[in-house]
């Protein structure tokens, strides 16, 4: 009985965490380059329900049963998202579909090889940029904006990297309303069509599972430097960076009021389970037990 408790405990909790997941989902529908969290769920560690063997026959496996479910982790979903043309000078937003040799990417964005079901996450472009402790984070949020010094900055002042790894900074003469951007993600003066010396730098992700959210939209990399490298130009050619437009979330919205609703129906389903065991060792305790 206490191990049904138990598993209905665990159900109650894994449903806790995954409208948790789906409520920042919809927190942020507007936050530009967002993307959506799945929660993955997984049994306790299977225990095995084996026949009493025959004639000194070995056991025959019938099946398992699980003891209880958690929420394990969650799982971002790093597919394109529309995007929304703001005509913002300094707004720009990154469209991309780099491939691997021999992979054919599923809706998901995942490959998974025929014959030894190694699976392959499609690469991601993103800005990079680098926050005030001077690390180097990756975001697809394009909103950007000049500070008092010229620097190119993100919505929460982190510095957004060129080329040579060194913050983007504009010379004083050139008029916000000119910038533009060229070939290969320079930086010209709209009406002269001189070079400022600035281009923007795009990293390339190999598996952007291994990116961390770290904040105000910003990614950290665990996977090792082998993860992250600059695109080089044949990759620059594939990745689109539009000026005046922003990437919206790809948070689905109706699909997230149904995920809601899926999860607040299962934890109503355990809670009433829960109840029911309480009320059983209730009864044993307090009845049969005067027996």
């Amino acid at each position: 009985m206490l191990r049904g408790l138990y598993t209905a405990a665990a159900g109650m909790v894994t449903q806790q965490r995954r409208h948790d997941t789906v409520t920042n989902n919809i927190a942020n529908l507007n936050t530009p380059g967002f993307k959506q969290v799945n929660a993955v769920s997984k049994s306790f560690p299977d225990m095995l329900v084996s026949l009493t063997g025959v004639e000194n026959q070995p056991a025959k496996r019938i099946g398992v049963i699980n003891t209880g479910v958690f929420a394990e982790e969650s799982l971002s979903i790093h597919l394109q998202g529309d995007l929304f043309q703001t005509n913002g000078t300094l707004d720009f937003a990154l469209s991309s579909n780099l491939g691997v040799e021999g992979a054919a990417f599923d809706g998901s964005g995942k490959y998974v090889d025929p014959e030894s079901g190694e699976v392959t996450f499609q690469p991601q472009a993103f800005f990079t940029v680098q926050d005030r402790n001077g690390e180097t984070r990756y975001t697809r949020d394009g909103k950007f904006s000049l500070n008092s010094e010229g620097y190119l900055v993100t919505g929460d002042n982190s510095l957004v990297l060129g080329t040579n790894n060194a913050p983007i900074r504009f010379a004083g003469d050139i008029a916000l309303d000119n910038l533009a951007l060229g070939e290969n993600q320079r930086f010209v003066d709209r009406v002269t069509g001189a070079d400022t010396g600035m281009q923007l730098l795009i990293s390339r992700v190999e598996n952007p599972n291994l990116l961390v959210r770290d904040g105000n939209s910003k990614l950290r990399n665990e996977g090792g430097e082998e993860n992250v490298r600059a695109a080089n130009a044949g990759e620059l050619a594939t990745i689109e960076v539009r000026q005046g437009f922003i990437e919206r979330s790809n948070v689905d919205s109706a699909q997230s009021a149904v995920d809601l609703m899926a999860a607040f129906r299962a934890y109503e389903a355990n809670q009433k389970i829960v109840q029911y065991y309480d009320r059983s060792l209730e009864k044993a305790v307090n009845e049969i037990g005067r027996v």
